[in-house]
């Protein structure tokens, strides 16, 4: 009798793992309220080695004797990011203000997916301009081999997308950025920079002073999905851009999936004309307020062309919605 009555003790179910007891991730989760979901894409938390803290204050790619912040010594503040105060009663904020976000609360006041490109060529070059320069942060940086790293809770309010800091989740791909086409038909300066070409195509070629550029696969080769540079319009100028590579498209599709299903006032699609075209401008106020789904930065900004023409928003919706129906 005592040992059946014990058995049903908190502590004592069978199979628990004892006191001390490591568990370790396996790779692929993004954290969403302190909870883990799998994205079966290579995810660096800002807790793994290697990856990007936007929690912390002090700048991270200067010698630690003066990385400290301190009033004008480049951000305003020492804080990247704050708090979401859209659409919460006087409790709910009263909860949240000191970390106690739940998955419900955020799951109403989360609804878009905002999609930049860097124009810093790899991530580790996005966080050092973002958090030691400009004093921002996004939640989820995609490096061209498919590396995602998350800085920040998905709970946090980020500063990356001016009015859609507060209902939003905020990635920004590993890309030198789309530019005015040259009137003589010259590929524009900065990607006959950033992009060689051999016989399987253009790659991306690092500058000298980068070194790898803080890519995590040994030896990465980026090659644009397309092998052609893509020409199209965007906030009515026309511009050129190479396209992302194929492991980022994949990582993409799998954490668009992800958010879509965590998130679900995320709805997986982007925005769109009466005849079902992606919208290359930005929203109108209004419409921007109510909208649900993937948007870009240029949607949210007038003088911003991120994600740039050669982003193929209906590969990644279509994969993700794949994704979504079938697990696979």
């Amino acid at each position: 009798m005592w040992a059946l009555a014990n058995a049903a003790l908190p502590g004592c179910a069978v199979g628990r793992p004892a006191p001390g007891t490591a568990m370790a991730r396996q790779g692929d989760e993004i954290v969403v309220c302190g909870q883990l979901f799998h994205t079966g894409a290579p995810v660096v938390l800002w807790t793994d080695p290697g990856g990007y803290d936007a929690y912390r204050t002090e700048k991270r790619f200067v010698p630690w004797e003066g990385a400290a912040w301190s009033p004008g010594s480049g951000p305003e503040t020492p804080n990247r990011y704050g708090l979401r105060r859209v659409d919460l009663s006087k409790d709910e904020f009263e909860q949240v203000r000191g970390g106690g976000w739940d998955l419900a609360t955020l799951r109403r006041v989360v609804s878009q997916f905002v999609i930049h490109y860097d124009v810093c060529g790899t991530s580790r070059q996005c966080f050092r301009v973002l958090h030691d320069v400009r004093g921002l942060s996004v939640h989820f940086m995609l490096d061209i081999d498919g590396t995602i790293y998350q800085t920040l809770d998905v709970k946090e309010r980020a500063w990356h997308a001016t009015t859609s800091n507060d209902c939003g989740v905020g990635i920004e791909i590993a890309n030198i950025g789309a530019y005015p086409v040259r009137e003589d038909g010259a590929v524009p300066e900065v990607l006959a920079e950033w992009y060689g070409r051999d016989d399987a195509g253009p790659f991306i070629t690092l500058p000298e002073w980068m070194g790898d550029g803080g890519v995590r696969t040994a030896g990465f080769v980026g090659r644009p999905s397309r092998a052609e540079m893509v020409v199209g319009e965007v906030q009515g100028s026309r511009l050129a851009q190479y396209d992302m590579t194929d492991a980022q498209y994949d990582s993409l599709i799998k954490l668009t999936a992800t958010l879509c299903t965590v998130l679900p006032r995320i709805e997986c699609d982007y925005p769109r004309n009466d005849r079902g075209e992606l919208v290359r401008a930005k929203l109108d106020d209004a419409a921007l307020a109510e909208y649900r789904g993937l948007i870009g930065h240029f949607h949210i900004t007038e003088n911003k062309t991120d994600p740039g023409p050669a982003f193929d928003w209906e590969r990644v919706v279509r994969g993700a919605k794949e994704l979504m129906e079938t697990g696979h």
